[in-house]
């Protein structure tokens, strides 16, 4: 592995530089200058340290001979390094015994030799770079391991519309301006990272990063243009080159390969197709392998005018009998075809200038007899150990020796981020007041025989009504109808089960920003069913819906709590909490609004229900017995700032979190937000408990007034918030990501 390092370096060099290799005929120009792994704005761009691999991967394969082969070569963004950290993780805390009597090499250092070697290569501020993982976002397959390397690394997770070139040099946009990036840990292919020169149709990068790279004010790695080593059939000429550019012979060698392009490649291939796989002899054309031996004559006989067309288009390989490892299915192990990827990080310090990855990420096959070994194919990971020959270095990445600067900063949270922390807040708080609102409706509608038996039930289902999101009411529909459609209802973006995938999908994009337990408590929305069906043809029972409200709100209250308890009173929280504030006491609005502005005749069991439903009974109960009174309760759930349900609440702390927030130097007055912001809580404040209760001509009228003028200022802070903070169009803002990136996420970045 240290030698095939040094050799694809040497390439690297002088593919972009000298280019003595395609002069000599060593490696054939076809399959560089058409190459669109070749970029060509890269060509003469000097890489810091000489390293244009700071992480490099290889897929091995072991043969019925038990000689280990390179299936493929991954350089331009290798992925897995991440999984493999969290499969020894996951291991050495189910099995530590083992693990430790195994005396098995950690991997902890190998990742430390990395950040060594990123923090080296920065062009300036050496001793504390800013170093950013640039990825694809959410939507591509290993965003997982993106935002778990960055936790890791302690680096900061970015889109390419957190990124900025100004003065040929890049800036994270943050909250509170512009920050200076040294480093560059991209997980994008080479292509999508720089829409001005490379690809032009990319959403993904940053435009200008090219030209940035080659004025040396920033170091990309892995190095652009590295993506070209990645072609299969450069494999074929290895080992000469090993032997012109090293004087050694190749210790690791690749599967027998066969450009077709070659004529007497071309000659051995036609005659022993069905020993052969076929492969697109560029990675930039995504194709499954072509297993001849599988195909009917005639399909032979058109693929094999296809090669003596098309030849150069197209690489042959030896067919590698895998070796297999046991995998545990049900309660029997199975054989499963492997393939390990093996990592190495450049390391200027080592004499080969890398150190190899005392492990790697085994992938296993889905079934017995899958040709191809692929996690997008329903294959497996296994954690893999490299034994030590004495005790393994117990080394951590947490090092308690170095001395740190101290401080309490944490202001580099980009707009993206605050944005989808702000509206985590939303859905979390909306999906959490939705259930339980359905929650009060469902117990009563399991309970009673009827409206006749339930008199608050009509109110309940008329601030249901009110909901500004949840599917509305049919004419003829029963009220258990309605409930289900408001809870399963797939077809509608507001039902809670829409909401609830709206919260697991928020998480996911802001992954590095919460805590691990906050994460887990988000994980029990993952069994929330997408459809009533699967409960059995007749649907769901009573009880069935009430169990599932009942488990929904605690895990939203979960996290909830976590959020209070876990994150630190930074940047992310405010805005994760202006979030859950705003979306309360909208509710609140509503909810109120629903039930108590045209009082009913029988009002006990409204005022009852609504405590129940703002999650306020005890407190009701502790201070003022059994005695129910409206005035009562809209001094508890509209005044009183110390219940966490009130809507004064909401608002105290919706000010507060908005004088909290970042801003420019301005003049002694207050910004729009703060002025929003005052302007609600100064309408609760001043209004009067006894004059809200009162009933004029059968309402009350003063109530509806303060609600709907709360509720008309709560839409404009949070439009004025949004402007502030989280409208991208502004030059230090990110623009939300459009349609086009859902799409091209997914293909960029190295697939398992």
């Amino acid at each position: 592995m240290l030698q095939r390092g040094r050799l694809l370096e040497f390439v690297l060099a002088d593919l972009y530089g000298p280019q003595r290799l395609l002069r000599e005929g060593l490696i054939p120009p076809e399959l560089v200058y058409p190459n669109p792994g070749f970029l060509r704005p890269c060509h003469g761009i000097k890489v810091p340290g000489g390293h244009y691999l700071h992480l490099y991967a290889a897929n091995l394969g072991r043969g019925a001979d038990g000689q280990w082969r390179v299936i493929g070569d991954r350089t331009q963004a290798p992925s897995g390094a991440g999984y493999a950290l969290e499969n020894r993780i996951v291991m050495t805390r189910t099995l530590p015994e083992a693990f430790r009597d195994c005396r098995a090499h950690r991997l902890a250092l190998f990742f430390q030799t990395f950040r060594d070697t990123l923090k080296a290569i920065a062009p300036r501020n050496r001793d504390n770079p800013r170093i950013v993982l640039l990825t694809p976002g959410p939507y591509n397959e290993t965003y997982f391991e993106h935002a778990y390397l960055a936790r890791y690394l302690g680096y900061t997770l970015v889109e390419g519309g957190d990124l900025t070139v100004r003065d040929n040099r890049v800036f994270l946009k943050v909250l509170g301006g512009l920050q200076q990036v040294d480093v560059i840990f991209r997980r994008l292919d080479d292509d999508f990272c720089d829409p001005l020169e490379l690809r032009p149709d990319s959403f993904l990068g940053v435009p200008g990063l090219t030209h940035a790279v080659r004025t040396g004010n920033v170091t990309v790695a892995n190095a652009l243009g590295t993506g070209v080593l990645e072609t299969p059939a450069l494999a074929a000429f290895l080992p000469r080159l090993a032997k012109e550019l090293l004087g050694e012979e190749l210790r690791l060698e690749s599967v027998p390969t066969w450009w077709c392009g070659d004529p007497g490649a071309l000659r051995y291939v036609l005659d022993h197709l069905d020993a052969l796989v076929l492969k697109p002899a560029f990675p930039a054309v995504r194709g499954e392998p072509i297993f001849p031996a599988e195909l009917a004559a005639a399909d032979r006989g058109v693929l094999a005018a296809q090669l003596r067309h098309q030849g150069r288009e197209f690489v042959a390989q030896a067919r590698l009998d895998l070796s297999t490892a046991p995998v545990l299915t049900g309660d029997r192990l199975e054989p499963r075809k492997m393939v390990l990827r093996a990592y190495l990080a450049a390391d200027p310090a080592a004499r080969s200038g890398f150190t190899v990855m005392p492990g790697g990420l085994t992938r296993v096959s889905a079934a017995p007899d899958a040709m191809v070994v692929s996690m997008q194919r329903g294959g497996g990971s296994k954690d893999t150990w490299v034994l030590a020959a004495g005790a393994a270095i117990d080394f951590s990445l947490l090092n308690t020796g170095a001395r740190v600067e101290l401080t309490r900063a944490g202001g580099d949270l980009p707009s993206r981020a605050a944005d989808n922390l702000f509206w985590l807040g939303r859905y979390a708080e909306r999906a959490e007041a939705t259930t339980r609102l359905l929650r009060g409706v469902a117990v009563r509608l399991a309970e009673r025989s009827g409206l006749a038996d339930a008199p608050e039930l009509p109110a309940l289902l008329h601030t249901l009504s009110l909901q500004r999101d949840l599917p509305p009411a049919h004419a003829k529909e029963t009220p258990e109808s309605h409930v289900l459609r408001a809870v399963f209802d797939a077809t509608h973006t507001g039902s809670l089960g829409s909401t609830v995938r709206s919260v697991q999908r928020l998480a996911g994009m802001v992954r590095d920003r919460i805590s691990i337990d906050m994460w887990r408590a988000l994980n029990g929305l993952a069994d929330f069913p997408t459809e009533p069906s699967v409960y059995g043809d007749d649907g769901p029972t009573p009880a069935d819906v009430l169990d599932l409200l009942n488990r929904t709100v605690i895990t939203l209250a979960a996290f909830g709590g976590l959020a209070v308890e876990s994150m630190t009173r930074g940047e992310g929280w405010r805005f994760l909490d202006l979030g859950r504030r705003l979306e309360r006491a909208l509710h609140m609005i509503a909810l109120l609004d629903g039930s108590l502005t045209h009082p009913a005749a029988q009002e006990g069991p409204i005022l009852d229900a609504i405590l129940e439903v703002a999650d306020s009974g005890m407190t009701y109960r502790r201070r003022y017995l059994g005695s129910l009174r409206a005035e009562a309760v809209i001094d508890l759930l509209v005044f009183d700032e110390s219940n966490p349900r009130s809507l004064a609440a909401q608002l105290a702390a919706l000010e507060d979190d908005v004088n909290h927030l970042p801003r420019p130097p301005r003049g002694a007055g207050r910004s729009p937000e703060q002025r929003f912001a005052l302007a609600a809580l100064s309408s609760v404040r001043m209004a009067e408990p006894e004059k809200l209760a009162a009933v004029t001509d059968g309402a009350r009228l003063e109530l509806k007034t303060v609600l709907d003028h709360v509720g008309g200022w709560l839409p404009i802070l949070s439009d004025a918030i949004t402007q502030q903070y989280l409208t991208h169009l502004q030059p230090s803002r990110h623009l939300a990501a459009p349609e086009p990136v859902r799409r091209t996420a997914a293909e960029s970045g190295d697939r398992l």
